[in-house]
């Protein structure tokens, strides 16, 4: 079952050359031979590493590196192996994180038991079509819990700044060997689609049954079994108890009640400073014409240009305002984990074919900030967190009707008498949301945009809409861990791991952090015996 071609974690250093070619130009093998041989005298074997547009003059070109004298595109391989028999180790939650540490642990002869609440990745599409049409929230299943987390139907966006963090290559190989898009290891914002998430995250599964791991959805962990010791010996379920010698924390960053009993049951969770804000859409064409200052009636698509998208951060009084997760051909959509609450997110399928853009509007919340709003304590950032989204669910009417507002209303804090066609299909109610978010946040968001109207003229569109709350970033609490080692101070054999606990921001980041928490647990595979939890 050793399918390892490639040991490394990094692309292979190889003899590369740089080219600039017209977009129309850079898929194209014919086009690129032409122009590496008027660099090079004889090429007779070349592949494409790395591409990324330039669109900061007209018209965009695109850079490529291209490695010469090799055959194929370097992919790192998972070493998998038989766990059947092999010690065990419990996983909460079946996201990129726990994933990732599954399959990092079965290369290291670990056998991992991963526990999720929701259901499989194809059983909570019903789920969620039951939240957009009806406004119903499944607080076990919806856009946040179950099969690959958070990420699978909110995007398949793969942007990192961490790459010095971890083995990001080894992360991204590991999709493509189950099933992604191979461009993914060249181009430099990788993106796969909500429609093709699925189908990989089902065929990691499979990888993991296949070498002997277990899978189990519908089972929510309610606690920890601690030892007299203090060490953790297993997690209690809602189906009972599994005994474990070792405890992975993959919660994601929606697991309020998992927050809540580990503060109840005494284990360190600290307030955690974290980003909040809305979603702002505008037509999709305008940010095509704007980022590639088309001209005229050209189209970018007829220009074999990708839909265009924009970064912008400034920084005002009170603190940093930043784009978030932006989407391009994308769509908005309800991700709430309990009824009485409305939370947004953004996603794009592969191919970016939505008429809209959108991208979260956020600024953070300091540990100044929640002690001025009187939010204290460990959870005090999630309690604040959910008073806002409370606060917007009270503001729709109901369901999962968001309140919404015309930019240019928002900057002007005044009500907007009509909204523009949006993505959002769960409902939107007319709102000026300068009096439903907290002051702090609406000052700070003004003042951006207000920078953003100066850094790319026409930000504020006549209909771009602001849709509220975006407030799910990041995490609200970080559990405390060893920097070396990832055990939880004083709680031997339980390992804080991904954006739930605090250590990631995104899919690549946390099955990155996944992998280092395998890799440091498995450094204890010889103080580990198979207990027979199942």
């Amino acid at each position: 079952m050793n399918n390892a071609k490639n040991p490394h974690s990094t692309v292979p250093e190889n003899r590369s050359v740089m080219l600039r070619l017209p977009a129309k130009d850079a898929m194209d093998p014919a086009a690129i031979e032409r122009a590496l041989k008027q660099q090079v005298e004889e090429v007779d074997d070349w592949v494409v590493l790395r591409r990324s547009l330039d669109a900061r003059r007209h018209p965009a070109v695109m850079e490529l590196k291209v490695g010469l004298d090799m055959t194929e595109l370097p992919v790192v391989h998972g070493n998998w192996q038989s766990v059947k028999g092999a010690p065990d180790v419990v996983i909460v939650g079946a996201g990129p994180a726990g994933l990732y540490c599954a399959l990092r642990l079965i290369e290291r002869g670990i056998r991992p038991i991963v526990l999720e609440r929701g259901k499989g990745v194809k059983e909570r599409r019903r789920d969620l079509v039951s939240l957009i049409r009806q406004g119903k929230v499944d607080p076990e299943s919806n856009y946040c819990f179950g099969e690959g987390g958070a990420g699978t139907y909110s995007d398949g966006k793969l942007y990192t700044r961490a790459k010095k963090r971890g083995s990001w290559y080894a992360a991204l190989g590991w999709l493509v060997e189950h099933g992604a898009h191979p461009d993914i290891l060249v181009d430099t914002h990788p993106h796969i689609g909500t429609n093709k998430l699925p189908g990989i995250i089902e065929a990691m599964r499979k990888t993991i049954l296949k070498c002997g791991g277990s899978v189990r959805f519908g089972t929510r962990v309610d606690g920890l079994i601690r030892e007299d010791s203090g060490a953790v010996g297993g997690v209690l379920t809602s189906d009972g108890e599994i005994r474990s010698q070792a405890v992975v924390m993959a919660t994601g960053h929606g697991a309020r009640d998992v927050f809540q009993w580990m503060d109840d049951q005494g284990f360190p969770v600290e307030r955690k400073p974290f980003a909040l804000g809305v979603r702002v859409e505008h037509p999709q064409s305008w940010v095509n014409q704007r980022q590639y200052r088309l001209k005229g009636h050209q189209v970018a698509s007829e220009l074999t240009l990708p839909p265009a998208s924009y970064s912008l951060v400034t920084q005002v009084e009170g603190g940093g305002v930043f784009s978030f997760c932006m989407c391009p051909g994308g769509v908005i959509a309800p991700c709430a984990t309990e009824d009485g609450e409305i939370v947004t997110n953004g996603w794009s399928p592969s191919k970016r074919n939505n008429r809209w853009a959108n991208s979260g509007l956020v600024t953070t919340v300091t540990e100044e900030d929640l002690d001025r709003a009187g939010f204290s304590g460990p959870l005090g950032a999630l309690e604040f967190q959910r008073h806002v989204e409370q606060l917007c669910h009270a503001a729709g009417g109901g369901g999962q009707v968001a309140p919404a507002q015309r930019l240019e209303d928002f900057v002007k804090r005044r009500p907007s008498k009509t909204l523009p066609d949006c993505s959002y299909l769960a409902g939107l109610k007319s709102v000026d949301l300068t009096q439903v978010l907290p002051g702090f946040i609406v000052d700070r968001l003004i003042a951006g945009l207000q920078d953003f109207e100066r850094k790319m003229p026409g930000y504020i569109h006549s209909d771009a809409i602001v849709v509220a709350p975006e407030s799910r970033t990041s995490s609200p609490v970080r559990m405390p861990r060893d920097p070396k080692t990832c055990v939880m101070p004083g709680v031997p054999g339980l390992y804080p791991c991904g954006e739930g606990a605090g250590y990631a921001g995104g899919i690549l980041s946390a099955a990155m952090d996944g992998m280092k928490v395998a890799e440091a647990l498995s450094l204890d595979h010889g103080n580990l015996s198979s207990v027979g939890s199942e």
